[in-house]
């Protein structure tokens, strides 16, 4: 009996055990749960919301919640451009439908056309600097981020619009042009340097660059014209500049070849495509690790007449025009040449050294569904976003 009594007791501790051990679980269970999300109206938890929660709390080691790290695109932006104000506000409400932080806004100002801001971008730790304004705005923001793994949007604001047409991005709708930079595909593609001194400073274009004519025409060409008829001012400023003088020079390659030319015009290319639909450059590619060179000879207003032929017709070699590819160039003139980059003149040079830097830089190209977005627009179809 006693016997019987005692392993009674013993049974009836074992299931008071078993009771507390249950118990805790359950309070752990419980508050497990309670980390994963919390239930709707209906009572059942988002699994999205779980996963990302439980995601959340293995990072943070010690069992707390670590708020995940949102997105953010900085705006280095031209104030004295049309349609600043209205970017600002477009892009805090895209950047907020696609969850990401507010924006960082940053001014270029006279004294810095964008270099400055995209490094305090940087700094900053954001993953996108849109550079809203011309060339120039974009070719000094793209200067700060060269060799980082931060990508480059643009919102063409300028007349050119160099890089954005090869980029094919929307030139004409901020608003495609700003999601591009938040949600289009990231691809790296090459950057030129440029040199004129030999013991300068190197400085970074992204289209092309080059002495002679071309230069001349971009630092001839009339602001007012051009802010009133756009691209079409700089046809104007080449015809005034037809008659010009051809120059001595030297051209070395990257292989030690030397050749010595007349020219009116050389012109190194990154990518091919100008204003106007005109392809300057019609085999060069922006990932292919090379250099396309064009350099122009005419004597005179008739063989510019073979010269246009030769571009409008995307000829390789054509009438007073040569062409090379190549990794690097140095020239030497005998008298002080224009020179221009990214079609914004910069000053006067006897000497030019240009090179390619490979897979330099990461840009925001438009997506396949973005494409797909704008081309349902150009037909008046609804697209996905109101």
């Amino acid at each position: 009996m006693y016997r019987t009594a005692m392993t009674l007791e013993i049974h009836i501790a074992l299931l008071i055990a078993l009771a507390v051990v249950l118990c805790l679980v359950g309070l752990l269970i419980g508050r497990a749960t309670v980390r994963r999300g919390q239930p709707d109206e209906t009572g059942h938890l988002d699994p999205a919301t779980a996963s990302a929660t439980v995601e959340e709390t293995a990072e943070g080691g010690d069992g707390d919640e670590v708020e995940p790290r949102r997105q953010q695109a900085a705006l280095v932006i031209n104030p004295t451009k049309a349609g600043a104000d209205e970017a600002r506000r477009l892009l805090l409400r895209i950047s907020r439908e696609n969850g990401w932080e507010d924006p960082l806004i940053l001014e270029t100002t006279e004294d810095d056309p964008g270099r400055g801001p995209a490094e305090e971008a940087v700094a900053a730790g954001v993953d996108v600097v849109i550079a809203g304004g011309g060339d120039g705005t974009v070719r000094a923001v793209a200067d700060a981020l060269v060799g980082t793994d931060v990508a480059l949007g643009i919102l063409p604001l300028g007349t050119g619009n160099l890089l954005a047409r090869n980029l094919d991005v929307v030139l004409d709708r901020p608003e495609w042009a700003l999601r591009t930079a938040l949600t289009g595909t990231s691809a790296l593609i090459d950057t030129g340097t440029l040199r004129v001194d030999p013991d300068g400073e190197a400085t970074t274009f992204l289209v092309m660059a080059g002495i002679g004519f071309d230069a001349q025409v971009m630092g001839t060409v009339n602001e007012d014209l051009k802010d009133r008829v756009g691209w079409l001012a700089y046809v104007e400023a080449g015809s005034r500049q037809l008659s010009g003088k051809r120059v001595d020079v030297t051209i070395e390659t990257d292989e030690g070849e030397t050749k010595e030319a007349k020219v009116r015009s050389i012109v190194a290319g990154n990518c091919g495509k100008l204003q106007g639909g005109v392809w300057l450059f019609p085999d060069a590619v922006i990932d292919d690790g090379l250099l396309d060179l064009l350099v122009v000879s005419p004597r005179n207003l008739a063989e510019w007449v073979g010269v246009a032929t030769s571009i409008l017709g995307k000829r390789r070699r054509g009438l007073h025009t040569a062409t090379a590819q190549g990794e690097s160039y140095t020239i030497r003139a005998d008298d002080r040449v224009e020179v221009q980059i990214d079609g914004d003149a910069y000053g006067t040079t006897d000497f030019l050294e240009l090179a390619i830097n490979p897979a330099s830089l990461y840009v925001k190209r438009p997506s396949p569904g973005i494409k797909r977005m704008l081309r349902r627009e150009s037909f008046g179809l609804p697209t996905a976003i109101g």
